[in-house]
């Protein structure tokens, strides 16, 4: 079922092993791995359907910085981060909005939507003032299949690059035409970020503690991890469940013209290296990323999107959808709290990893290549530079 994957490690001799339990509450490691691993990722903002007009803006703050994507008078989309070069003042507030200028509240520097620094009130006052070299500090972004990305280090390949071996997957379900579904939903948990990564790529929990994706999956559930990627994947079976949510989503999902037989009733889950991930249903797209607060909390951004469908089918579709997420969510809250409180334990060693653990094993592998010291069993005194 694996896919095979190549990351360089000296660390061979632990593959077969999981994370060591400091690295899931130890804030001197949060640092280094934000630093090292969240930095350099991409994240997902939103949809370009999201800011169709020139000055609409979307914002993401994590790791104590504030982003902003902006659509420029010549199309063009944009990201910047949202600080005033003047006194290091926010600009904008809130998470959208729509401007003529980016103004800062404080002083009044004015921005255009390209980022070029264009107005500084009482501007004789400082002295050899060049606002050529004053305009907003951009920040990474990329455009995938309709969907925009940032990252505050330019580090690593592209998300077309990451996601080239799936690329053909996704291509049928007409990403770039998608708009918003209902609003951004966030969820804190008072859980280390890679105890609910994990948990995501974790296939061998869905019999176990899933009994609602186990009716509607029976023994389809599948996970492979390529080098930058994991993939899930589940096809329902043709057996009414005996939950009412479950089975009349089997029974109201309708056809969707669009996509291929095989995709009619299957359900595909990625997840972007480190910390971003999106569920693929017939009816609709849930992006989804697992911010790090602090070293045991963590906030999970959810957005949906789908295809214009005004049938009483698919509508009632999505809210079943909805529905059996909901409890999936909850069964899984429930298990990364009993994992974190296990990780806490100084009684925890890293425990073994099965064969077919493959997404386990790559994350855990990568995350050592970049960061040594946690292929020690206690908290290093020290760390020593990034390679």
């Amino acid at each position: 079922m694996a896919t095979a994957f190549n990351i360089s490690n000296e660390n061979d001799a632990l593959e077969g092993l999981s994370l060591p339990g400091w690295v899931y509450h130890d804030p001197d490691f949060f640092k280094v791995e934000m630093d090292r691993v969240i930095r350099p990722s991409w994240q997902v903002v939103c949809h370009l359907n999201d800011i169709p007009a020139a000055g609409d803006w979307h914002g993401l703050d994590y790791l104590g910085e504030s982003v902003i994507v902006i659509r420029g008078d010549d199309g063009q989309v944009r990201a910047f981060h949202n600080v005033c070069r003047h006194r290091a003042s926010r600009i904008v507030d809130g998470s959208y909005g729509c401007a003529k200028k980016l103004v800062c509240p404080y002083h009044g520097w004015a921005y255009e939507k390209d980022g070029r620094l264009t107005g500084v009130p009482g501007k004789a006052d400082y002295t050899a003032l060049d606002m050529s070299k004053l305009g907003l500090i951009p920040v990474d972004c990329e455009v995938w299949r309709g969907f925009i990305f940032v990252r505050l280090e330019s580090s690593g390949p592209s998300v077309a690059e990451m996601m080239a071996p799936y690329d053909h997957m996704v291509a049928p379900y007409r990403f770039e035409e998608m708009k918003a579904f209902g609003r951004v939903t966030l969820r804190p948990r008072a859980v280390n970020w890679k105890n609910v990564a994990d948990n995501y790529s974790d296939g061998l929990h869905i019999p176990i503690a899933h009994p609602g994706l186990t009716r509607l999956f029976g023994k389809s559930y599948g996970i492979e991890a390529a080098a930058h990627v994991d993939r899930m994947w589940g096809d329902m079976v043709d057996r009414p469940s005996k939950n009412p949510s479950e089975r009349a989503y089997q029974h109201f999902l309708p056809p969707v013209d669009h996509l291929p037989e095989d995709r009619q009733r299957h359900w595909l889950y990625f997840k972007l290296w480190p910390n971003v991930a999106f569920d693929i249903y017939p009816d609709q797209v849930d992006f989804m990323q697992f911010i790090p607060l602090t070293a045991t909390t963590t906030l999970i951004r959810e957005i949906a999107y789908c295809l214009p469908d005004d049938r009483r089918e698919m509508k009632a579709a999505r809210y079943l959808n909805w529905r059996i997420n909901r409890q999936v969510n909850a069964e899984d809250t429930t298990l990364i709290n009993r994992v974190q409180l296990g990780m806490e334990s100084k009684s925890y060693q890293p425990g073994p990893l099965g064969e077919s653990e493959v997404c386990l094993r790559a994350f855990a592998q990568k995350l050592r290549g970049l960061i040594p010291e946690a292929c020690g069993n206690e908290p290093p005194d020290s760390y020593a530079p990034a390679r």
